[in-house]
């Protein structure tokens, strides 16, 4: 009986609700590298982000920590990869105290693993734009065993450095990845409610995703359509064009983070 069901239920699957399940739309294209201070002394040393170096062998005096991201196909995402959250441990901690203090230019707040600052891939100083947002961090680096760095275990420190440096740079390719995906978003996506197999699924939705529609129309003015596909349909010109312009008005930190969620969930 149980295997009649199973079987049952594999067969009804959409075989496009599969690939969904299974792509990969992350991207994080740059590699990390975290050094010793520079001879110069304390005021300039720094922990910093390198975009231009690998992993390397017989570092041992320095404890250089190198880490390298998964390599794939760039994309629009400016999300991580999910390779990346399960990674391995890359080096030995080197620090004793993590602390956070307001930027020098008092635009934002750093993080200091001792007296080294943290920096983004381009060497400059890793500011945060509020105090909280730098205290999530440096609680991700104190929370970092003896033994060693574990960055998959750091993912605000990595859309920190994303947002930062990247979205900058591709703000218009970001929000037209997002944008490109909007009308099959699953939240416009209804189960049938006329069988056994969807109908608690359906009512699901129903007490779950209605809510989200309500705010949609409350908020931009048009009310979304639902359908009953994955391939989904077309959204009214009005809402796309609403939901592009807020996209649009977002700050790099608020993009970065939203392209992270909408990855994660398949749905802006």
């Amino acid at each position: 009986m149980a295997t009649a069901v199973m079987r049952k239920t594999l067969k009804s699957v959409n075989p496009f609700f599969l690939r969904i399940l299974t792509s990969q739309n992350c991207f994080l294209g740059s590699l990390a590298t975290a050094g010793e201070p520079e001879p110069d002394g304390p005021s300039s040393s720094s922990f910093s982000f390198s975009s231009d170096v690998g992993l390397q062998d017989g570092q041992k005096k320095n404890d250089n920590i190198y880490v390298k991201a998964h390599e794939k196909t760039p994309s629009s995402s400016v999300t991580m990869p999910m390779a990346f959250m399960t990674g391995s441990i890359v080096g030995k901690r080197f620090y004793k105290q993590v602390t956070t203090r307001e930027a020098d230019d008092g635009n934002g707040w750093s993080v200091m693993l001792d007296y080294k600052t943290l920096k983004t891939p381009s060497k400059r100083p890793l500011k945060c734009p509020t105090l909280a947002l730098a205290k999530a961090i440096a609680a991700e680096w104190e929370y970092q065993q003896i033994d060693g760095i574990r960055p998959f275990t750091m993912p605000l420190m990595k859309l920190a450095c994303t947002a930062l440096e990247r979205v900058p740079l591709t703000r218009p390719k970001i929000i037209e990845h997002l944008m490109k995906k909007f009308h099959q978003d699953l939240v416009f996506c209804r189960a049938p409610g006329d069988n056994d197999w969807t109908r608690g699924v359906l009512e699901r939705q129903v007490e779950k995703v209605d809510p989200i529609l309500d705010w949609v129309q409350s908020e931009f003015g048009y009310k979304p359509v639902v359908y009953s596909s994955f391939f989904g349909g077309k959204q009214a010109d009005g809402l796309v064009n609403a939901v592009e312009s807020l996209l649009k008005k977002t700050d790099d930190c608020e993009l970065a983070a939203i392209d992270a969620i909408a990855a994660a969930a398949h749905s802006l």
